[in-house]
């Protein structure tokens, strides 16, 4: 596996966070100013050529600035 990809999993709650954003109309920076991470860190999240990835803190953050519950990001079956 490319060391800058993302697995499976790590992807599809990159894609439902990316959806849950843009459908919120939050730019990369408001997300990330919410998050209380840097400002490029949602874009390089959101760019496979990057490693960075979000983490289970972040989930759960993600899930109080969406309200939802953090198992909304994860997929219904294991990959």
């Amino acid at each position: 596996m490319d060391t800058a990809s993302h697995t499976p999993i790590e992807q599809h709650i990159i894609d439902v966070v990316r959806k849950m954003r843009q459908e919120r109309k939050f730019s990369q920076k408001e997300l990330a100013y919410r998050l209380d991470v840097s400002i490029g860190f949602i874009g390089d999240v959101e760019n496979p050529n990057y490693r960075a990835k979000y983490n289970l803190n972040h989930i759960n953050e993600l899930a109080k600035i969406f309200g939802c519950s953090p198992k909304d990001f994860l997929p219904e079956k294991p990959f």
